[in-house]
């Protein structure tokens, strides 16, 4: 995927207000609109126009792009960092503008979950509603805080526009109650933490969408959880009582004769806590000691002596 840059699209500068953006987009669409346009590729550029236009001139959109698109220019390969959209807090104002189906994958890609509450960039506005909006956020926890509940500072920045009509962020820092038992892609609500209602109605929520950063051992899939085990060749060939470390604690595994490299066992009420809990599934990884002293070397000449075996048969 190649990244847009949208400002060269429109021709301003990163800093421009608002007002210089909006002039920008009429001049380009008085240059490009098929109706009125000389241009051979009008159409092409005119949606070109239409998609810069839909994210500069939307403050949340502007500063996520602002932080993900730092440093790249037009048609660089492109992907966006896993959870760079992270710490964000959105409106639920907003959703995906008309026509957004034309637009580009890189469109796609940043705010293609954009109208899709929990997460990502807000939901549908509801004007006919006094009740303040509530607002989205996407926050990456610890695995650790899963198993034991956890109370944790969480910042988020929220896009706004100065006086002149330029994007800033503003931070607040919030201490949130991590549940136990919580799976990824589930939501915390914050009560009341949503845009003021009006009319002496309440105010919104804000919804926490919760993703685990990367743990040096375990992937969690809803509430299971996926691990990777060594084993020696004799604790593969003769079975073993293996020890395996959990954030919960460490367990023994029994591991039967005659474990291949690959297989998978499943120990059942190990995995996320809950009603019920998750399981763990660990995948067998046998590991071949190196022959590099003669006593090493020696055994291993001695086995392929001894043990006629082909593994290609």
């Amino acid at each position: 995927m190649k990244f847009r840059d949208y400002y060269d699209t429109l021709g301003v500068a990163r800093d421009a207000s608002a007002e210089d953006i909006k002039k920008a987009f009429r001049q380009k669409a008085r240059k490009y609109h098929p109706d009125v346009s000389k241009e051979a590729d009008a159409e092409a550029r005119m949606k070109e126009v239409n998609e810069a236009y839909a994210v500069l001139s939307d403050t949340e959109k502007r500063a996520a792009y602002d932080q993900v698109g730092h440093g790249y220019q037009s048609g660089q390969d492109f992907r966006p960092p896993p959870d760079w959209d992270a710490g964000f807090e959105f409106s639920g104002r907003g959703g995906a503008p008309h026509g957004a189906g034309d637009f580009s994958d890189f469109f796609s890609e940043l705010f293609g979950r954009m109208g899709a509450a929990p997460g990502g960039f807000g939901g549908r506005r509801r004007s006919y509603e006094a009740r303040g909006e509530d607002h989205h956020a996407k926050v990456v926890l610890d695995l650790e805080d899963a198993f034991t509940g956890a109370t944790r500072q969480i910042t988020l920045r929220s896009p706004r526009q100065d006086e002149h009509g330029r994007v800033f962020t503003q931070t607040r820092t919030l201490n949130v109650k991590i549940p136990k038992g919580l799976r990824a892609g589930q939501t915390i609500r914050l009560a009341g933490q949503g845009s003021p209602g009006s009319g002496g109605y309440p105010a919104g929520d804000l919804l926490l969408e919760v993703h685990f950063r990367p743990h040096a051992r375990l992937r969690a899939e809803g509430s299971d959880l996926h691990m990777t085990l060594p084993l020696t060749p004799w604790e593969a060939a003769l079975g073993a009582s293996i020890p395996v470390a959990l954030p919960q604690g460490t367990i023994k595994v029994r591991i039967p004769a005659g474990t291949q490299n690959g297989q998978q066992l499943r120990v059942r009420g190990k995995g996320l806590p809950g009603d019920p809990a998750g399981d763990l599934l660990l995948e067998m990884e046998v590991v071949l000691p190196p022959a590099d002293t003669a006593k090493a070397r020696a055994l291993y000449e001695t086995m392929a002596r001894e043990m006629p075996f082909n593994p290609r048969d």
